[in-house]
């Protein structure tokens, strides 16, 4: 059975996308710890990033500083936190997280649900300072 993230980036559940490739996209958490907090997830299911390809990790980490960098510029945050937990969803993700202090990468202050607009306004925030 395809994974939550499978259904996402196939279009059979919704996703506030902000970076689609034929290797990975990044779209916004529908739990999200912070404003802006993003996922970057490969197109491949890998359910263990220990067992990611060297080269799709390097595209991996390569998008989420690029994604970051516009994280931090529109959210004027401190830092973007990068997480990489793998128990929430059996298929590599790496959390980016707009912080100021620790407390702000605190998964139990997670929102339980969001509106779509608060996600669709927090994607367009990124996108309008994304650099490719």
């Amino acid at each position: 059975m395809a994974s939550v993230f499978t259904m996402i980036i196939n279009g059979d559940l919704p996703g506030t996308f902000i970076w689609r490739d034929d290797r990975c996209v990044v779209f916004m958490s529908i739990n999200p710890i912070e404003r802006g907090h993003a996922l970057v997830v490969p197109r491949d299911e890998i359910d263990q990033w220990i067992d990611v390809p060297s080269d799709l990790r390097d595209h991996l980490f390569g998008v989420a500083q690029k994604v970051a960098q516009a994280q931090k510029s529109a959210f004027d945050c401190a830092r973007v936190g990068m997480v990489i937990a793998g128990f929430e969803v059996p298929h590599t993700h790496i959390h980016l997280i707009p912080a100021n202090t620790m407390s702000d990468m605190d998964f139990s202050r997670a929102a339980t649900s969001v509106e779509v607009a608060d996600l669709e306004a927090a994607a367009d925030s990124i996108t309008s300072t994304l650099t490719g």
